[in-house]
C-alpha cells in the first residue's frame, strides 16, 4: 500500500489552476511542515524549478533541526545541460551542491531529472550515478510525462525512483503496464496529479475554456460518487492508495486544514471496488491536453 510523500511547489511560488489562496506564509508553511510530520510523513518532494521552495525547507530544517527526520527529494533544474554547454557532470554538480545549500543539507535521499528527455541522454544518467556513486544522494530517477520516457527510464542502468502523473482522469500508467513493470523492476514509483492542480474541485463555471472538454467527465464523476456516496477527496486519494504497485502519493496542499483533511481521508478504509472497476471504465481515456497540466499553457509548468 502506497504511502504519502508533501509535495512543495505551493510553498516557493503561486501554484494550481485552483489556487485562491496564492503562495502561503513561511509561517504557515513552517506549520504544515510540523503537521506533516506529526502525522507520520517523512518524505518531502521538492525542486529547483519550484520557485523558493528549496530555501524555505532549508529555512525550516535550520529552525527545526529535524532535518534527520525526513527524506528529501529534489530533482535538477530544466533544461539547465542547454544552457551551460560545459562539462555535464560539473553542471549537474554544481546545481546538486547549490540545492544542498538551499536545503541547509548534506545529503539527498533522491534526485531526480526534472527534464524527461535527459533520459535518453547517457551521460546525463551517468552524472547522476556519479552522486550516488560518492553517496551524496541515495537514489536517483526521473520526474516524467510520458509513458515513453517511463520505459526508456527501465533501460537506464541505476534508476531508483520514477515519478509521473496518475489520476482518475490520466490511468496511462497502470492501463499500459507501465507501473506494473517499473515495480517489478525493482523501482520505486511517486505518482503525481491526483488532484489536477485541484480541477477536480473547481466550479464548472471557473473552469477555464481551453478546459471546458473536460466538464462532462467531471459531471459523471460527481454522478458516479453520489450514486457511491463517496466524496471528492476520498475518491480521488483513494483511487492511488488502493494500487499496490504505487509506493508514494505525491501531493501538495495550501492550508494545515487541506492538510489534516487529506490525512484524515489517507487513514480510512478506501472506496468499493465497485466504484474503482465504474473509474477505470468511465474514464480509461482522456485526451492528453485535458489532463497533463505541462499541456495546459506553455508546456514549463512545474510538476
Amino acid at each position: 500500500m502506497a504511502g504519502l510523500c508533501l509535495g512543495t511547489v505551493q510553498f516557493g511560488m503561486e501554484y494550481g489552476i485552483n489556487n485562491t489562496l496564492g503562495q502561503p506564509s513561511e509561517e504557515h508553511v513552517f506549520e504544515m511542515l510540523d503537521t506533516a510530520i506529526e502525522n507520520g510523513i517523512y518524505m518531502f518532494d521538492t525542486a529547483r524549478a519550484y520557485g523558493t521552495a528549496e530555501a524555505v525547507l532549508g529555512r525550516y530544517f535550520e529552525s527545526r533541526k529535524n532535518r534527520d527526520s525526513v527524506e528529501v527529494i529534489s530533482k535538477l533544474r530544466p533544461n539547465v545541460i542547454e544552457e551551460n554547454g560545459a562539462d555535464v557532470y560539473s553542471t549537474i554538480r554544481r546545481e546538486f551542491e547549490e540545492s544542498l545549500k538551499r536545503l541547509h543539507t548534506d545529503y539527498l535521499e533522491g534526485y531526480l531529472l526534472h527534464t524527461p528527455e535527459y533520459i535518453y541522454q547517457p551521460q546525463i544518467v551517468k552524472g547522476l550515478r556519479r552522486l550516488k556513486e560518492e553517496k551524496l544522494v541515495g537514489h536517483i530517477g526521473v520526474s516524467i510525462y510520458g509513458i515513453q520516457e517511463g520505459y526508456a527510464a527501465l533501460q537506464r542502468e541505476g534508476i531508483d525512483y520514477i515519478q509521473l502523473p496518475y489520476s482518475i482522469l490520466d490511468q496511462r500508467g497502470m492501463q499500459e503496464g507501465f507501473i506494473h513493470e517499473a515495480k517489478a523492476a525493482g523501482v520505486t514509483i511517486f505518482t503525481r496529479s491526483a488532484f489536477l492542480q485541484g480541477l477536480f474541485m473547481m466550479d464548472k463555471e471557473r473552469i477555464p475554456p481551453h478546459l471546458q472538454g473536460v466538464a462532462p467527465y467531471l459531471s459523471r464523476f460527481g454522478e458516479l460518487l453520489s450514486q457511491y456516496n463517496v466524496d471528492c477527496v476520498t475518491a480521488l486519494v483513494s483511487f492511488v492508495k488502493q494500487e499496490k504497485d504505487i509506493d508514494y502519493l505525491v501531493f501538495g496542499v495550501d492550508t494545515k486544514e487541506q492538510l489534516l483533511q487529506d490525512i484524515a481521508v489517507w487513514e480510512r478504509k478506501g472506496i468499493p471496488e465497485g466504484l474503482m472497476e465504474k473509474l477505470k471504465e468511465t474514464f480509461s481515456d482522456i485526451e492528453k491536453s485535458m489532463i497533463l497540466p505541462s499541456l495546459w499553457s506553455n508546456g514549463k509548468k512545474a510538476e
